[in-house]
């Protein structure tokens, strides 16, 4: 298990690092596309096609490693208020469901790219399937964290992790 979460933890970091470059890459795009429009007065088309990628390359790793760190939408006082074999089964379960989501978002979103990687993206010349990849990413990503989660709630002999009201202020 721990070499299991170490390998993850490479994962997680990867994907914030390239998402870290990725938002680099957005803020130099939309300096560039503001200075083509005010400034030359011949506005760059293929920056808003191209943010628009950058954003999704972005938000949605990051989202999946927000499964991992627990800093998604959770509601934790119902559960936290229970005994704690409940709150163990509660956790498996969400995370299992989670899991079942995230397998569910990668293999249909790898028929959206199948669908349309024939199609090129008009302004920037490569394939319209690079929308979905990553979905697909994500998709993967939850995958594995999520099971990386129903591990650690099943085998944690003090049960899920408890966060208290220390969760609602990021601590």
């Amino acid at each position: 298990m721990a070499m299991f979460s170490r390998v993850l933890d490479i994962f997680s970091h990867i994907v914030v690092v390239v998402a870290g470059i990725a938002l680099v890459g957005l803020v130099v795009m939309m300096g560039w596309m503001v200075f083509g429009r005010y400034v030359l007065n011949d506005t760059p088309t293929w920056i808003e096609r191209g943010a628009t990628l950058a954003i999704l390359a972005i938000a949605l790793p990051v989202a999946a490693v927000g499964v991992r760190e627990r800093f998604h939408l959770s509601v934790l006082g119902f559960r936290e208020a229970l005994p704690m074999q409940a709150q163990r089964w509660i956790a498996v379960g969400c995370d299992t469901v989670v899991g079942i989501f995230g397998f569910c978002m990668m293999v249909y979103s790898q028929e959206l790219v199948d669908m349309v990687w024939n199609f090129r993206i008009p302004l920037l010349g490569i394939s319209q399937g690079w929308t979905y990849v990553p979905l697909q990413v994500c998709g993967g990503l939850v995958t594995l964290f999520a099971i990386e989660q129903v591990l650690l709630d099943v085998l944690n002999k003090d049960g899920p992790e408890q966060r208290g009201i220390k969760a609602a202020f990021l601590e």
